[in-house]
């Protein structure tokens, strides 16, 4: 029976985790009322002992009187309070540690996950899916010519727009200086690759504010399949040769990699009405 009573009060007392201070403040009265319907019990319970032996030194009737008028408001205010201030602590580093998570796996400047959340949500995947790398052409001369905080801002740009084309149904991430990730497995490799082009096209009709005047940018990108079983690493690999494609092609053109028929692809030049090109 102790080891009963003794396991409820700790599953009672249990605190977890906790979604919002009104989900304290109610699990703390529901912990309460239990809290003092037990602890009424055990009162009733030992005056009814000490009164079968002989001990107690009151009348039962004032003895049970005085145990209902006390016993349970003052466990009550006791228990609500000891309760909303440990869970009040609780939320609150609840919520510090999810923040501090987040802060670890997203990219300050652009705001987009970063290469170690990106890397993990691609390995945790089990479904077929794509992958497109972007890089900004020439991005070494807009520092050179506009300044670091210039480029800072072409980047956080450049980060909208992907974000804004891929939207949900992807994970858009920058890995590392003017570079940056995208994969899906909820969008079919065709459209897929048809976003790539479409946010190209929507990062090249981008204004970028400087002291020397507004000026625009572009960017090239490589796009891969990649199998369930495919690691980061492989599928990164091959949107990366597929984005070197692009590169040496022009620049400003998105390349598929099609590794059947990989030289004979980036020999060919790109059709004239697209800037997509098989890598």
């Amino acid at each position: 029976m102790v080891g009963v009573t003794r396991n409820w009060i700790v599953r009672q007392l249990m605190l977890g985790e906790f979604g919002s201070y009104r989900e304290v403040c109610r699990k703390s009265v529901w912990v309460a009322l239990k809290v003092s319907v037990l602890a009424y019990g055990l009162n009733l319970g030992a005056h009814f002992l000490m009164y079968g032996f002989g001990l107690l030194p009151y009348s039962l009737g004032a003895a049970l009187i005085v145990a209902t008028l006390l016993t349970p408001p003052i466990t009550f205010i006791l228990s609500v309070t000891a309760y909303l201030a440990v869970g009040f602590a609780i939320h609150d580093l609840g919520v510090s540690r999810r923040e501090l998570e987040r802060l670890s796996r997203t990219d300050m400047l652009s705001g987009l996950a970063n290469r170690r959340a990106f890397q993990d949500a691609f390995d945790a995947c089990e479904r077929d899916k794509s992958m497109v790398v972007f890089d900004i052409d020439s991005f070494k001369a807009i520092n050179d010519c506009h300044g670091h905080s210039t480029g800072d801002t072409a980047i956080a740009e450049v980060a909208k727009e992907l974000s804004a084309v891929f939207g949900e149904r992807s994970l858009c991430a920058r890995i590392g200086g003017e570079e940056f990730a995208v994969f899906s497995s909820d969008v079919p490799f065709a459209a897929f690759a048809a976003l790539a082009e479409t946010a190209r096209i929507r990062i090249a009709r981008l204004r970028i504010s400087a002291d020397a005047g507004d000026f625009g940018l572009t960017v090239s990108g490589g796009v891969a399949r990649a199998r369930a079983q495919e690691k980061f690493g492989e599928s990164f690999s091959n949107a990366d040769k597929a984005l070197y494609a692009a590169k040496t092609g022009g620049r400003n053109r998105i390349a598929l990699f099609c590794p059947s028929d990989d030289e004979a692809a980036r020999a060919a030049p790109p059709a004239p009405e697209t800037r997509t090109k098989a890598a």
